[in-house]
């Protein structure tokens, strides 16, 4: 049996570190360690096909495990969760949730669990968007401004300030995945920033 962690953020800004703390620190207490790690940066609207969690889902075998912080890291759609959940289950696999507590396999009550929780998922997405737009109609009708104003786009970046350190860190040889624990932080919040700086 293989325990695979998945972790998702949508973008840059965002760290995995709370997700993959909450996945070991349940696994820990079942004496259970994640064999491999898929930690990527990508909207969960994009099929997993073409996301990183898609060439995982071709090595899951029977007996496997899929370990996720919540459901929605898998997918922020009815469509793309329940594609998952059934890929997993043709395959005589399981997907675990660590907040809603899930352990889903083959059996009745794994799918009609995923099937609730994917609906109220998608409803709550549209809700949301339904709110935003009334939001901004709203703010329309009433002559304010609309979307982000000229200057306000955030200039900082979480590791500003801190490019002489980094630099120092790469010239001594050290691995980058040990300066994201060096500076708590995560691999592509590690990554973009370099890239922003040339330094890749």
């Amino acid at each position: 049996m293989t325990i695979f962690g998945y972790i998702r953020v949508s973008t840059d800004k965002q760290t995995t570190e709370n997700q993959r703390f909450e996945i070991e620190r349940h696994l820990r207490t079942q004496g259970i360690v994640v064999d491999i790690w898929i930690n990527e940066t990508v909207s969960g609207t994009v099929d997993f096909k073409k996301r990183q969690l898609g060439k995982v889902m071709k090595r899951i075998k029977s007996g496997d495990v899929l370990v996720c912080s919540e459901l929605s890291r898998l997918g922020r759609n009815l469509f793309q969760i329940m594609t998952i959940l059934n890929f997993c289950m043709t395959k005589n696999a399981q997907v675990w949730t660590i907040k809603e507590s899930y352990r889903l396999g083959t059996d009745l009550q794994s799918k009609i669990l995923a099937f609730a929780f994917g609906i109220s998922a998608e409803l709550e997405r549209v809700l949301i968007s339904q709110r935003t737009k009334e939001a901004l109609n709203l703010r329309k009708a009433q002559g304010k401004p609309v979307g982000r104003q000229p200057g306000a786009m955030n200039k900082r970046h979480i590791l500003d300030g801190r490019e002489k350190q980094i630099e120092t860190l790469l010239k001594q040889g050290i691995s980058k995945s040990k300066i994201t624990k060096i500076l708590k932080i995560g691999s592509s919040t590690l990554y973009s920033f370099l890239r922003k700086n040339n330094l890749l």
